[in-house]
């Protein structure tokens, strides 16, 4: 296998990187909240980039038979999936795919139901397109995210609930989702006619072992009442292009999802479907080697609050490259926490609440950068906490 350096981050400092954007102000700031990787890109992907600008037009373009075939077989060789190349739809990101299925399978007022705590961006789609959020909240057992299936299908019949957006992998937490606890999420969906949205978009993030199962996966009957959402965005740290796609096996389905596509009038680059080919055809080595970097660098953010910082807790993850960290027992306010971590740390994490309730006294940590960046990050928060 190729070697692949992720010991050296790429040049943030001046780049319009929404992540980076505070530190261009102060540089003593160090970022690690958007989930967005400071690795230098995947050599394939420039190299396609350059191939592409020595063309000699930039018209548009269509998603050909050769890319549909590549993300089909990226499916099959990483997640089993299987499925027909008609139900593979490209789309702008995982996000309008969200909002497209609420305004084609919902109307105003509908209940969606969210976990609590997941993406902040659910919360504000739903909000946004005036349907009515539920949020159920998930349960830390044994250091990990659990569903309470009792009042999962509780809140579903309380709140005549239409339609759940799910985070597979979950986002912040990192937990992936096992097949016997998706096969119970799926099947109290079916009894009670609630239509499943599944954000897949870190699927290919899974570490220490632990094996993403696609929704549709699972049980063969699921595929008739749900919509999978995925994108290379996140795997290849290329939300710049603005590419996605939803796999959608019911064919009324579908039809109805693919004529909202078209009636807002989405579009894709040209250069998003060539870009989007090549990092799934060529891009799986430097996927396993960044994998590696990242187990390590969760490892090394866990050992060293463990020894120089044991009040604070962290969630181990099982996939994406984030980290849900518990700062409760410093019993501080929300205002306090984050003040200390933005002005005395100077380190800018997500924090808890945007995630919902369950994010008290909690913030999220990207870990995709350099271990010497790293280690300066974790360090500062440590020394900050402990020096109150």
């Amino acid at each position: 296998m190729v070697p692949f350096d992720f010991n050296e981050n790429a040049k943030r400092i001046g780049q319009n990187s929404i992540k980076w954007q505070l530190a261009e102000k102060n540089q003593e700031i160090i970022p690690a909240w958007v989930a967005d990787m400071d690795f230098k890109v995947f050599p394939g992907l420039r190299e396609a980039i350059k191939t592409y600008s020595e063309k000699d037009f930039y018209g548009y373009g269509y998603p050909n038979q050769t890319l549909t075939d590549t993300v089909m077989s990226w499916e099959k060789d990483e997640h089993n999936y299987t499925f027909s190349r008609s139900s593979l739809l490209f789309l702008n990101d995982v996000l309008s795919g969200i909002a497209t299925a609420l305004q084609v399978f919902t109307q105003e007022g509908d209940a969606i139901l969210i976990n609590d705590p997941v993406y902040p961006a659910f919360r504000n789609i739903i909000t946004h397109n005036k349907r009515q959020l539920v949020t159920n909240t998930l349960v830390e057992k044994e250091g990990q995210f659990v569903f309470d299936f009792k009042q999962f299908e509780a809140d579903i019949i309380a709140h005549q609930v239409k339609l759940f957006v799910l985070c597979n992998p979950h986002n912040p937490g990192g937990r992936v989702w096992d097949k016997e606890t998706l096969l119970s999420i799926g099947k109290i969906c079916q009894k009670h006619g609630v239509l499943v949205v599944s954000d897949e978009i870190h699927q290919d993030l899974t570490l220490f072992g632990h094996k993403h199962h696609s929704f549709n996966t699972v049980d063969d009957s699921f595929k008739e009442f749900s919509i999978i959402l995925s994108s290379p965005s996140k795997t290849f740290n290329m939300a710049a292009f603005k590419i996605a796609f939803a796999i959608i096996e019911n064919r009324t389905l579908r039809k109805a999802f693919q004529e909202k596509i078209l009636a807002n009038h989405q579009s894709i680059s040209t250069i998003a479907y060539e870009v989007t080919e090549t990092v799934y055809r060529d891009g799986k080595d430097w996927l396993v080697a960044l994998r590696s970097t990242l187990e390590e660098n969760i490892t090394d953010v866990i050992d060293y609050f463990a020894k120089h910082a044991p009040k604070i807790k962290v969630m181990p993850s099982q996939g994406t490259y984030l980290l849900w960290i518990d700062f409760s027992n410093y019993s501080l306010s929300e205002k306090d926490l984050y003040r200390i971590l933005k002005d005395e740390a100077k380190v800018i994490l997500n924090e808890g609440l945007a995630y919902g309730q369950m994010g008290k006294s909690h913030a999220r940590l990207n870990v995709a950068t350099s271990k010497k960046l790293l280690q300066e990050i974790v360090k500062r928060i440590a020394t900050s906490l402990e020096n109150l």
